[in-house]
């Protein structure tokens, strides 16, 4: 599999900024979608944005949109998620997750083989 490390997450106050990333040491990164997906205590697994192996195109939940940045640099095999104004309901345990490119499934984030350990987001009112 694609080994993926999450880091970046932390404490912040509603309204303030992280930036998650989220580093491969296989040579299969440049090659794959990579996205970023968020589970808060007792709720499900939920998508908030991914981007295509070139990083032309992206794709993010509607909750985040305007707010999150996602970002790829494929030479530094590291995929990025810029948080702005970020809202108390945003405390999750956020992850990375990957997979081989496919046109008909490339948004389809819950379902890429390969994810990182997580990196945890709190954000206080």
């Amino acid at each position: 599999q694609v080994q993926l490390v999450e880091s970046g997450g932390g404490s912040v106050q509603a309204g303030g900024s992280l930036q998650l990333s989220c580093k491969s040491s296989s040579y299969l990164f440049d090659i794959c979608v990579v996205g970023w997906y968020r589970q808060a205590p007792g709720k499900e697994h939920d998508v908030d944005a991914t981007i295509v192996p070139g990083g032309g195109v992206t794709d993010y939940a509607d909750s985040v949109k305007g707010r999150f940045t996602i970002s790829r640099v494929n030479a530094k095999a590291t995929l990025y998620l810029q948080m702005n104004s970020l809202k108390p309901e945003d405390t999750a345990l956020y992850y990375c997750a990957a997979a081989r490119f496919r046109s008909d499934t490339w948004k389809r984030v819950l379902e890429y083989p390969n994810w990182g350990q997580g990196t945890q987001v709190t954000v206080s009112s």
